[in-house]
This record gives C-alpha cells, sequence and structure tokens, in this order.
C-alpha cells in the first residue's frame, strides 16, 4: 500500500515538536551558580537524544511497513504446439574449407544452436552425414543436450564423401512416428551426392510419403574455395572448385513443400536460419505469473527493537527523577 507512505510527513513533525520542547525545557532551567555543576560528567548531555532518535527510527520503519514492501517475481510459461524439427548436416572433408569463419563447418554449427534456443516448445533432432549418416541427437526438447550434440559435430567422425540420400533418409526416418502436424528436415550440405545406400531422389519420395517438408541449404562460395589438406609437409591450403548440385538440392525441396537456398558467407547462412524460423511457426502462447513477496516482517521488528532500546534507556540511564 504506497499512499500509505505519505504518513513520513509525521517524521518531520516530531523532530519539530521535539527540539521545540527540548528548547523550552532548557531556556526555563534556572540555576544560582555553576559550580554544583563543575566535574559532573556531561556524557548523558551528548547521548540525551538517543531515545528520540530510536522513537523516530521505529516510526520511518513501521511507515514503511505499513507500505507492504513486496518482492515481484515474474514467471514466464510457454505452451503450445511445436514442430518437429531434425538438423541434417553435412560432416564431408569440404565442410573445413574456409570460404566461410571460420570455416564452413563451424559456422553451420553455430548458426544451428542458436536456431535451436530459438524454438521453445519444438521437439529437434541432429543427424549428421557424409559417406555414411548417424543420429547425432534423436528429437528432444532438452535444449542442454541438442547444444552439446551440435558442439560436439566434428569432421572424421564417419566415412568421407557425401551421402544426401542416407542423410535424409536418416531424418525422416527420426520423424516416421511423430504425432506433430508439422515435420521438418533442414538438409546442409556443400557438395553432390557420390555414394550411400539410398539415393536422393529415394530420399526425396519417402519424404513426401510421410509428409515431411524439407528445406535444403547450398553452402560454399561461387568458384573457388580455400581447404586445408594434409600432407607431408603438414596442413597447406588449396584452392579447391566448389561444386553443389544445386538442381537436386531444389528439387527435394520444391517437391516435398519447402524451399532451397544458397549460402555464401556466414550473414547469408544466419539469415537463412532466420527465414526458415519465420516460416516454420510454432503455436505458442506465453503466460505469465506474477507472485508477490512480503518483506515488511524485518522492518518491523527491527522497529520492535528500537522501541524497546529506547524504554529501556528512558527508565534506566536517562530516568528523570523528581
Amino acid at each position: 500500500m504506497p499512499g500509505l507512505l505519505w504518513l513520513a510527513l509525521l517524521l518531520p513533525a516530531m523532530i519539530f515538536w521535539y527540539a521545540k520542547n527540548n528548547n523550552s525545557q532548557q531556556a526555563g532551567l534556572k540555576v544560582s551558580s555553576l559550580k554544583s555543576f563543575t566535574g559532573i560528567s556531561s556524557w548523558k548531555n551528548l547521548f540525551r537524544h538517543i531515545p528520540f532518535v530510536c522513537r523516530l527510527l521505529a516510526m520511518g520503519l513501521i511507515i514503511f511497513a505499513l507500505a507492504r514492501p513486496q518482492l515481484k517475481n515474474d514467471e514466464q510459461q510457454a505452451e503450445g504446439e511445436g514442430v518437429d524439427i531434425v538438423l541434417c548436416i553435412d560432416v564431408s572433408g569440404s565442410m573445413t574449407a574456409q570460404d566461410f569463419t571460420p570455416n564452413r563447418m563451424e559456422a553451420a554449427k553455430a548458426v544451428a544452436a542458436n536456431f535451436v534456443a530459438q524454438r521453445l516448445t519444438d521437439r529437434i533432432g541432429v543427424v549428421i552425414f557424409s559417406g555414411e549418416s548417424f543420429t547425432q541427437c534423436p528429437i528432444t526438447t532438452d535444449k542442454t543436450v541438442l547444444k552439446s550434440a551440435i558442439e560436439n559435430i566434428r569432421n572424421g567422425l564417419l566415412e568421407d564423401g557425401t551421402a544426401i540420400g542416407d542423410g535424409l533418409s536418416t531424418s525422416i526416418d527420426r520423424l516416421r512416428s511423430s504425432q506433430s502436424k508439422s515435420k521438418v528436415v533442414i538438409l546442409l550440405t556443400d557438395g553432390e551426392n557420390n555414394g550411400g545406400l539410398i539415393g536422393p531422389d529415394n530420399a526425396k519420395e519417402i519424404a513426401k510419403a510421410f509428409g515431411v517438408k524439407v528445406y535444403t541449404i547450398g553452402v560454399g562460395t561461387e568458384g573457388y574455395a580455400p581447404y586445408p589438406e594434409k600432407t607431408e609437409l603438414g596442413i597447406i591450403m588449396r584452392q579447391q572448385k566448389v561444386t553443389i548440385d544445386e538442381k537436386l538440392l531444389k528439387a527435394i525441396a520444391t517437391e516435398t513443400g519447402g524451399k532451397y537456398f544458397r549460402a555464401k558467407d556466414n550473414t547469408g547462412l544466419e539469415n537463412i536460419y532466420k527465414e526458415i524460423d519465420k516460416l516454420e511457426k510454432s503455436k505458442v502462447e506465453i503466460s505469465t505469473i506474477t507472485r508477490y513477496t512480503e518483506k515488511f516482517f524485518p522492518y518491523v521488528m527491527i522497529a520492535l527493537a528500537l522501541l524497546l532500546i529506547e524504554l529501556v534507556l528512558r527508565f534506566t540511564v536517562f530516568k528523570k527523577f523528581p
């Protein structure tokens, strides 16, 4: 009740009344000689205002307590219908090319982690592929597990190559039992299909059969890109031609109801994920619960302690004898 703080105006009135009353008492005191006071300790005169100060502070604390100070806590709860998403990421050797900062793979990991953090109610999984495919993380709502799974992605975990069909089919398999109305795969690659047990066209038909929408992303600059290559003399940088099968990626996206994107740098890749985030919106309702914690009790206790100190001092040390 903040309106009660106006009672604090009583404090200056108390000070004025005390000062006026104290001065009148001193003015009315008449002595015939000051010799009788010689040698008497003046400590009582120095500390005679302590009882009033205690009362003044106590009144201030009581007024503040009456205003009911409270600690406000807002708790947000997100409820709604999410989207089941699988991030299908190419981890072939060419993903270490440095036309992105620091390279394609690390750039892809960074935007994927940021994308996961923005999807509050979605279930998300991670599949990686090169010459074969592997489920890095099953679909889950645990953002900590997903973040860790993305951070642990690196080149060399799988046989090298670019098996786009295997990566896509494994991603679809993660979504096969999903009850969500919206099932999405975001497939990111920087090359052309050159292996695997399942062809990209077959994987595309499987996606259509299970109602999975596929967004495809081709990663790589135009022309040539610097690529680190291991040699007997150590790692040297070679210029490697960027070859992305855009025709295949466009067909997969178009026929499954998705969209194809081309990322040529870090900013472009970030913007692509932002666009996909807008296209695949979850139905989320965020409710806010406000809780208040009363904080007046300590002030009341301190005020009572000050009043007790005043009474003790007034009837002991500062007691007036007739």
